[in-house]
C-alpha cells in the first residue's frame, strides 16, 4: 500500500494500530469480539469485592444487627469497582473511536512537545470508518448497556436498603 509508506505517522499512534492493541489487550477486550466476556469478567469482580464488602460494612453497628440490610447495602457497595472499571473500558474505546472518525491523525514524533496533524487519505478514512460503524460501535453499545444495568441494580439495591 503507497499510502502507508508515505504515512509520517508512527505505527503505534495510527488509529487501526490503536484498535488492534485495545481488541488483544486483556483489559480492554472483554466487550469485544465475537464472543464478549464482559458480564463474566464484572460478575467475578463484583464477586471478589462482596466479601470485602461485607466485612467493611459488618463494622457499622447498626447494619450488624440487621443482617439482610447488611446483604444488601455491601452488594450495592461492590458494585462500584465493575462500574468503575466499565467507565475505564468506556473512555477508551471512546478515544479510539474518535480517532477512527477524525479526518486527520494528531501524533507525536518524539514527545509531546512537537505534535503533528497528518491528513488521512480517502482510502484510510473509508477502512477507518467501516471500523469504527461495524467494530467500534456495538462494543460501545455493549457497555453502554452494561454501564446502564450496574447503575440500575445500584439504584435498586440502594432503594431494597431504605426499604429494608
Amino acid at each position: 500500500m503507497p499510502e502507508a509508506v508515505s504515512c509520517p505517522v508512527p505505527p503505534e499512534q495510527r488509529p487501526l494500530e490503536e484498535f488492534q492493541q485495545l481488541c488483544e489487550s486483556w483489559f480492554f477486550s472483554w466487550p469485544a469480539g465475537q464472543e464478549p466476556r464482559l458480564s463474566q469478567r464484572l460478575a467475578g469482580f463484583w464477586l471478589l469485592m462482596l466479601p470485602v464488602c461485607i466485612l467493611i460494612a459488618s463494622g457499622s453497628w447498626t447494619l450488624k444487627q440487621d443482617p439482610p440490610r447488611l446483604l444488601a447495602a455491601a452488594a450495592v457497595a461492590a458494585l462500584v469497582l465493575p462500574l468503575l472499571l466499565l467507565v475505564r473500558q468506556w473512555l477508551g474505546w471512546t478515544y479510539v473511536m474518535q480517532r477512527l472518525l477524525r479526518e486527520s491523525v494528531d501524533y507525536e514524533e518524539s514527545g509531546w512537545y512537537d505534535g503533528q496533524t497528518w491528513e488521512k487519505p480517502l482510502s484510510w478514512r473509508e477502512r477507518d470508518l467501516l471500523v469504527a460503524r461495524h467494530e467500534v460501535r456495538p462494543i460501545l453499545g455493549r457497555l453502554g448497556r452494561a454501564m446502564a444495568t450496574s447503575a440500575g441494580l445500584m439504584l435498586a439495591g440502594a432503594s431494597l436498603c431504605q426499604a429494608l
